[in-house]
């Protein structure tokens, strides 16, 4: 009896050993373990270990892709192109990603395995964007829900960023990551000024109305985005804005000021009330100094409101009625995503073309 059983353990036991031996050999071959090829634009080459996510797997090379969700698949930001190699498209994907960009191979980089080398497309730019250590020199309240934060870059000391990209901040203490437009002038290679509404619960936003202080240390990785100022076109430019969609339009009005202004720039920018209005002065005086500029505040919410003798009613409303004929003419727009759709609903109604319509949606 005590021989069968003496067999029994030993057949077990050998078989225990085959099974941990066939998953050991898939996870390293079958799922992607051991050196893998990352071939960018078809110039650039990054050998990463299998079985990670491209995006995980580029920031391990020092390549970072924009994640304001940190790699959970809830914000769609990390988009790449897939030429060759990787896995079918996940559902989860298909919430960010429309039929002709998956068409075209878009991909989100946290939710795409290195399981085999793979050949990928990234804008030209993300291969620039790093991690700066920063030190908070500037905080001021715009509005109530509005606040201005300035940093001074200390490692690397400047950034080199196009008017209307964004980057990301690392709230301290949790893992939290969240994309914010930059505000700042461009010419300004040592500082970046963010302006940040506070969002009810948001974890980054609180921290930084509630508890971020003068002196903090901060990580900024940038910069990012295709949302930036065409500075080759010379067409006449339409701005829209709400809210704290006005960071990235002043960065872009920094760099046309520098210019000269030597295009036609109409800027709408739409609010509820006055207390929600703020630089007013500055872009009026813009306004006084520069024919080419005209800054048009507008208030949805101002029927009862006997001071305001600017315009009234919904900033699209507004467009529609001041800005004409836009066939020769871009825009740029920031603000939430059902005010983005709205806008570009009647600007190509005013017969502008859908490829001059650059937008930012947050």
């Amino acid at each position: 009896m005590m021989q069968y059983l003496y067999m029994f353990l030993i057949l077990v036991g050998v078989l225990l050993v085959i099974t941990i031996f066939l998953i050991l050999v898939e996870k390293l071959l079958g799922s992607g373990g051991g050196e893998r090829t990352i071939t960018i634009n078809d110039e650039t080459q990054v050998v990463v270990m299998g079985g990670d996510t491209v995006l995980n797997s580029l920031s391990d090379k020092k390549i970072f892709l924009p994640s304001s969700c940190g790699g959970k698949g809830t914000c769609g930001t990390c988009k790449f192109q897939l030429i060759e190699g990787g896995t079918p498209i996940k559902p989860i994907e298909k919430s960010f990603i429309n039929k002709k960009e998956e068409a075209e191979g878009v991909r989100l980089s946290c939710q795409v395995k290195v399981e085999s080398d793979l050949r990928i497309t990234l804008p030209p730019g993300l291969l620039d964007a790093q991690i700066y250590k920063s030190k908070v020199v500037g905080l001021e309240d715009l509005t109530y829900d509005i606040k201005r934060v300035r940093f001074e870059l200390i490692e690397p000391n400047h950034i080199d960023f196009k008017p209307g990209q964004f980057v990301q901040i690392k709230v301290p203490g949790i893992e939290v990551v969240r994309a914010y437009s930059i505000a700042s002038d461009s010419e300004d290679k040592n500082h970046l000024e963010l302006m940040i509404r506070q969002v009810t619960k948001g974890a980054a936003t609180t921290f930084v109305h509630k508890a971020l202080m003068i002196g903090d240390k901060i990580d900024i990785d940038g910069p990012f985005g295709d949302f930036y100022l065409r500075e080759d076109s010379k067409k006449d430019i339409i701005c829209i804005a709400g809210g704290s969609g006005m960071a990235p339009i002043k960065s872009i009005l920094y760099k046309l000021k520098q210019q000269g202004m030597p295009r036609k720039v109409k800027y709408f920018f739409g609010a509820r009330t006055q207390n929600d209005l703020f630089l007013t002065e500055e872009l009026m005086q813009l306004s006084k100094d520069y024919p080419n500029f005209e800054y048009i505040p507008a208030l949805s919410h101002a029927d009862d409101d006997k001071d305001w003798k600017g315009e009234k009613g919904w900033i699209t409303d507004i467009v529609r009625k001041i800005a004409g004929d836009l066939s020769n003419s871009e825009a740029y727009l920031c603000g939430s995503p059902g005010m983005i759709d709205a806008c570009i609903k009647v600007l190509k109604e005013l017969n502008m073309s859908e490829d001059d319509i650059l937008f930012d949606k947050f």
